[in-house]
């Protein structure tokens, strides 16, 4: 008889599972890419970008009014990249960042998100992200 060990999570805060475009910057480039899901200390996202473990990060997108209870405002984040997994069949690269700092831009300061076709891999067709 095999049993699966218990797990413990480890995750301090609430994590919410959003679908949004955002603009990837680092070493002077920049690249779009998606969430996966988002908390106050962490984003997972896919991007284009191949970014390497322990390397640092800004991320600007838009935060939705159902995480900040107000208006959806654009937000500015850096963090170190914790986890990347490679791409495979097609998809995008997964990336696991643990945010240091962020910060809300004012809405007529905010950087264009560049559009982002997502794969899904459910249907396997594509699919523009829209704001």
């Amino acid at each position: 008889m095999t049993t699966e060990p218990n797990r413990v999570e480890r995750r301090a805060a609430q994590r919410f599972q959003v679908h949004l475009p955002l603009s990837v910057s680092f070493e002077g480039q920049s690249a779009p890419g998606f969430t996966q899901d988002l908390s106050g200390r962490g984003i997972f996202f896919y991007s284009e970008a191949a970014l390497p473990v322990g390397g640092v990060v800004e991320l600007t997108f838009t935060m939705p009014s159902e995480i900040t209870l107000g208006d959806s405002m654009p937000v500015r984040c850096r963090g170190r990249v914790v986890r990347a997994e490679p791409p495979q069949g097609g998809q995008h690269s997964g990336i696991a960042v643990q945010l240091d700092s962020y910060e809300y831009l004012p809405a007529d300061k905010s950087e264009p998100i560049p559009q982002f076709v997502r794969i899904s891999s459910a249907v396997g067709e594509a699919r523009p992200v829209h704001r």
